[in-house]
C-alpha cells in the first residue's frame, strides 16, 4: 500500500496536481465479514487519510459489498417527497390532464429513480424504490390501491420500473465487452444477478434483428400478452398513449377505475363493508 501511495504521489507531482486530503477518504470493498470493521491507514505526505466505510462517489453511496442498500434507502425518501409534489399537482385546480401528469412523473420520479441505473439495476434491494414509483403511477391514473401493480404502467403509458432499469443496463461498463459476438463469455463473478446473463439475453435478441433500443418495447409487449388479467382484453397493446388519456381528468380517473374494477361501486363497497349489499340500486 505504501508503495502504491508513493507512486500516486510521484504521478501527482509530475502532472502538477495536489491531492486534497480533506476531501479524499480511504475505503475497502470485500465480501469477508470478519474484516467488515477493519480500517485502513493510508498516509499521503505524512498525513493520514480519513477512513469511510460508506463513501460517496458521484452521488452514489457505496457499501462494503456493493449492494447499494443505503443508496436505495436514501433514494426512496427522495422519491417520496417528489411523489407528494405530484399529488399536489393532480389535486390542484389547474386542470392538469393525464399527459401532463405522465410527463411530470417522467421528469420528477423516473429520472431520479433511474440515476446510475446500470449499477443499481442488479441490486437485490431495488424493491425499496418500486412502491414510490407505483404511487406516482397511481396518481397519474387515479387508480386506488387494491388493483395489481402490473396494471398501473399500461394505464399510465409508461414502461414498468424493473423493465426501464433493465433497458438502461447497456450503459454498464462491462456491457460492451460482454456483448461482443466473437467472444465467448464465461461467468467469472459470483453473483445471482450477474450482468452477464442480461448481456447474453440481449445477444439472443440481436440475433432476431431486434435492436437494444427496441428491446424494452418488445419485452413489455411479450409480458403483457401473457398477462391473464381482465385489463389485457380491454387494452391489448402497450404504448405511451393509452386510450382515454386525452379525456378530462375526472373522466379519465373514472374510466381507469372501471377498467380495473375497483372504485366507488356497490360491489367494491360491499367488499369493504361500507354497503349492505352488492346489488346496484
Amino acid at each position: 500500500m505504501s508503495l502504491r501511495m508513493a507512486t500516486l504521489g510521484e504521478n501527482l507531482q509530475t502532472w502538477k496536481l495536489k491531492l486534497s486530503t480533506t476531501k479524499t477518504v480511504s475505503a475497502v470493498f470485500h465480501l469477508n465479514n470478519k474484516d467488515a470493521k477493519r480500517e485502513l491507514r493510508v498516509n499521503h505526505n505524512n498525513e493520514t487519510l480519513p477512513f469511510c466505510s460508506e463513501p460517496k462517489y458521484l452521488g452514489v453511496t457505496l457499501d462494503k459489498s456493493l449492494t447499494y442498500r443505503r443508496q436505495l434507502e436514501s433514494l426512496r425518501k427522495k422519491l417520496t417527497s417528489r411523489v407528494a409534489l405530484l399529488r399536489r399537482l393532480a389535486g390542484s385546480g389547474w386542470g392538469a390532464g393525464a399527459t401532463t401528469l405522465r410527463t411530470s412523473t417522467l421528469a420528477l420520479v423516473h429520472s431520479t429513480a433511474e440515476y446510475c441505473a446500470p449499477a443499481l439495476c442488479r441490486s437485490a434491494h431495488t424493491g425499496l424504490i418500486d412502491p414510490a414509483t407505483n404511487d406516482a403511477l397511481r396518481t397519474v391514473t387515479g387508480c386506488l390501491r387494491p388493483p395489481p401493480a402490473d396494471n398501473l404502467p399500461i394505464l399510465a403509458g409508461s414502461q414498468p420500473a424493473e423493465l426501464r432499469r433493465r433497458a438502461i443496463e447497456p450503459g454498464h461498463l462491462l456491457h460492451s465487452a460482454l456483448t461482443r459476438p466473437s467472444s465467448a463469455v464465461a461467468r467469472r463473478f459470483k453473483s445471482r444477478h450477474s450482468v452477464i446473463l442480461a448481456a447474453q439475453q440481449l445477444i439472443s435478441f440481436s440475433d432476431n434483428n431486434i435492436r437494444e433500443a427496441q428491446w424494452a418495447d418488445h419485452q413489455w409487449n411479450a409480458e403483457w400478452a401473457d398477462n391473464p388479467s381482465r385489463l389485457s382484453t380491454l387494452i391489448p397493446d402497450t404504448g405511451t398513449h393509452t386510450p382515454g388519456m386525452t379525456l378530462p381528468r375526472r373522466a379519465y380517473v373514472r374510466l381507469n377505475r372501471l377498467r380495473t374494477g375497483v372504485g366507488r361501486f356497490r360491489s367494491c363497497l360491499y367488499k369493504w363493508d361500507t354497503a349492505s349489499s352488492a346489488a346496484c340500486l
